[in-house]
């Protein structure tokens, strides 16, 4: 676990410029870097090595920076940003600490963007004093993780002790500078009624999503970037009985399964060779060897989606996946093609046969131009008609408009359709009331006459 790390005190700085702040405390931690022995610092966590550095500070700026004037709050930001350059990672740990933060974007060494409650914003209070110096705080993620960045390995994904995930590119790639995402890993998990609290999905969707999980249909999540596929697939599996072995598979370990009889695989890059990388379809061939009752795959994308249709399809229900796509229609089409990616030279309609006898549910989840993330379809694969699959939406959302603040409005509606699995969910000992598919328009599960408010 990474230190908890204190926040900045928030200052203006009408006379402590910022320029004159990232002088300074460039100036105070270079002489902190030739005073200190660096093999001990490496050793030393913050809180055991942070009051030692605090007095060496406190002496440096009376003895040797006394004619920089500082009002108390300016001295402990400053106090606080050697610290962090010494211990964390610079002027991104305010925005670490900060629980709402949940992308940072650094286009480069002086504009940072974060995004939070799904909208982003600049923020001008956090700021690089140079390209070497954002390139350092690089330098520091990657080299954590055992990797690396030069100009030999220009790109570089990684992810912080917390989990959150990192990708950073450098120049000649980069043409202004260093660039940094990270997606930050939410440590306050969100539970099945959160998303009802939040409008995600209504009550009778989750209800229906907790059967469906429960009687072992297999289920794909299709997305776009930052539209809540994780999210909602770390919900759906703690519907999962814990009777189950469960094999999650991921590029970056981002789930929090809450079972105990789970196997957790993460893939592996290759080495400075180019050598002994490990991808997600070998990871799903070895799973099938470890007797598992269901496997989840973080994100199909590539090759492996094949190996995953496959074990849908001999004897492992009930597994997961996310696939990028912007409608559930869509996300059959990208399935198709990452299953020509194995070129296995299989016949077209072979492989949508695959696809329709290995899936059951195609969710959609969609992040609003207000930032919220809704579930806008829950579509039920029926079958085949000729060479095309066939589908059929039990509950959608419906955008209307609006509102004068750029709030998105709309309805969630069911159907009206049966689903064709109501019977395999009848035969699991589940039974779910009928009207729950009536073509209604309904808000948190309660239906609403014609003209009723909408969100």
């Amino acid at each position: 676990m990474r230190p908890m790390i204190a926040t900045a005190p928030t200052t203006s700085r009408n006379d402590f410029q910022a320029g004159a702040y990232q002088e300074l405390k460039s100036r105070i931690h270079q002489d902190l870097l030739n005073r200190l022995n660096l093999d001990r610092l490496a050793e030393v966590k913050r809180e055991d090595g942070e009051p030692e550095i605090r007095s060496l500070v406190e002496a440096m700026l009376d003895r040797e920076y006394g004619d920089t004037p500082l009002s108390l709050a300016e001295r402990e930001a400053l106090m606080t940003g050697v610290l962090n350059e010494l211990f964390g990672l610079g002027p991104l740990e305010p925005l670490l600490s900060d629980p709402d933060v949940s992308d940072i974007l650094v286009n480069r060494c002086d504009r940072v963007y974060v995004e939070r409650h799904g909208l982003l914003a600049e923020a001008p209070e956090v700021t690089f004093k140079d390209d070497r110096h954002l390139f350092r705080i690089i330098e520091r993620i990657v080299s954590s993780v055992g990797r690396r960045i030069d100009e030999s390995h220009p790109m570089v994904d990684a992810r912080l002790l917390d989990g959150s995930r990192v990708n950073a590119i450098i120049p000649p790639l980069a043409l202004d500078g260093p660039a940094l995402s990270i997606r930050r890993f939410r440590t306050d998990r969100l539970g099945h009624q959160d998303l009802v609290e939040r409008s995600s999905l209504t009550q009778p969707m989750l209800d229906f999503l907790r059967a469906a999980i429960g009687c072992r249909l297999n289920v794909l999540i299709s997305g776009g970037t930052g539209a809540g596929k994780t999210t909602l697939l770390n919900v759906l599996s703690s519907f999962i009985s814990d009777r189950e072995r469960i094999i999650s598979i991921e590029d970056a370990a981002e789930l929090i399964l809450r079972q105990r009889h789970v196997v957790r695989l993460e893939t592996r890059p290759a080495n400075i060779e180019g050598k002994g990388a490990i991808r997600q379809r070998e990871l799903v061939i070895n799973a099938l060897r470890m007797r598992p009752d269901r496997i989840i795959v973080g994100e199909v994308r590539g090759e492996e989606a094949l190996d995953m249709l496959q074990a849908m399809n001999t004897g492992h229900d009930g597994s997961l996946t996310t696939i990028h796509a912007n409608a559930p229609r869509d996300a059959l089409h990208r399935l198709n093609t990452m299953v020509a990616m194995a070129n296995l030279n299989i016949p077209d309609k072979a492989m949508q046969q695959q696809i329709a006898a290995a899936l059951d549910l195609v969710i959609q989840v969609t992040r609003m131009s207000d930032g919220t993330r809704r579930v806008t379809s829950i579509s039920e694969i029926t079958g085949m008609e000729g060479d095309v699959i066939t589908m059929q939406e039990l509950f959608g959302f419906e955008k209307t408009g609006l509102t004068p603040d750029g709030k998105v409005t709309g309805l969630f509606r069911a159907s009206g359709i049966r689903p064709k699995c109501s019977e395999r969910l009848a035969s699991s000992g589940v039974t779910l009331p009928m009207d729950m598919f009536e073509h209604v328009a309904s808000v948190n599960g309660a239906a609403l006459p014609s003209g009723a408010s909408r969100w």
